[in-house]
């Protein structure tokens, strides 16, 4: 283990959700609602993100897994959710403000926008996925999402991790 795992102040405890982005929602919901049985709980539309999604899940309870299919709201306008068909993976913080924190004193890129709410209510912000000179780490061409788990998921995992 190096010295910075060491000292992190906060886990990721699993995945939260995967970002799918087309230029059809209706196309994404017939492989992974019609085919593979997701179910829709939700939309969300935001002219500033320029993102129209519905909001999937699969599995139950804390281990459920949010699916979001997602289509840009003008195909010419960023930013561009369809443009990577994998746009982004969610991940569980126990502590977000403290994971936010100490990353970026570890030089850990974010994109802008800082911590606020998501499509499903909780609070999140991204880790952008090109470094820069300033903040040489980041996602190497991944977005990626930190999700503040509510406790009862932060619970289940402690939980599990106690079994292992």
């Amino acid at each position: 283990m190096t010295q910075a795992s060491l000292n992190r102040p906060f886990k990721v405890l699993g995945i939260q959700q995967i970002a799918i982005g087309g230029t059809s929602k209706t196309r994404l919901q017939k492989l992974w609602v019609d085919m593979l049985g997701l179910e829709v709980t939700g939309t969300f539309q935001s002219e500033r993100e320029n993102v129209d999604e519905d909001i999937c899940a699969m599995g139950v309870g804390p281990f459920k897994v949010e699916v979001d299919l997602m289509q840009p709201m003008d195909v010419d306008k960023k930013p561009a959710v369809h443009t990577t068909p994998l746009n982004h993976v969610g991940l569980w913080i126990d502590d977000l403000p403290k994971a936010v924190e100490w990353l970026t004193a570890q030089g850990v890129r974010f994109a802008p926008g800082g911590i606020r709410k998501g499509a499903a209510g909780f609070d999140i912000c991204f880790l952008h996925p090109k470094a820069n000179d300033e903040f040489p780490i980041a996602g190497e061409g991944v977005l990626i999402e930190m999700v503040q788990a509510p406790p009862e998921v932060v619970s289940a995992f402690a939980k599990l991790a106690a079994v292992v």
